[in-house]
């Protein structure tokens, strides 16, 4: 089951707390050996690869009010502590935490942090 959008823009797009929204690598028609997977093979991996789209602000730190020191300003902003992930990383994430999106007609999958094994960040690769 995938839930559709059918906005255009992916900046639109907001990314909750702690999750990962990540566009799924295409998946091999062959094995290494020459042989040809039928459809839907991928689909049953744990394991799974895909390229991180956009990341949530983090993980909440709860607010501390000191009521005590009247000098202090008080800050109304939630500070969070944020995700490893950046945009354009290669994530290696589990196929059981992740939700499916299909958003202007391509399928992304949305990932809690928790659920990614690792990541492979090559900084000269959109260069």
């Amino acid at each position: 089951m995938s839930t559709l959008f059918e906005e255009k823009d992916l900046t639109k797009l907001i990314v909750i707390g702690d999750r990962v929204l990540i566009k799924p690598k295409a998946p091999q028609s062959k094995t290494r050996s020459g042989l040809l997977l039928p459809p839907g093979v991928e689909q049953n991996e744990k394991v799974q690869v895909g390229y991180v789209v956009k990341t949530g602000p983090g993980y909440p730190i709860p607010s501390i009010n000191d009521v005590d020191e009247p000098w202090k300003s008080a800050s109304d902003e939630p500070r969070y502590v944020p995700l490893q992930p950046r945009e354009g990383d290669q994530a290696v994430y589990m196929q059981g935490s992740a939700i499916e999106v299909e958003f202007n007609r391509e399928k992304y999958v949305v990932v809690p942090h928790s659920a990614i094994l690792l990541l492979l960040r090559d900084e000269g690769l959109f260069d």
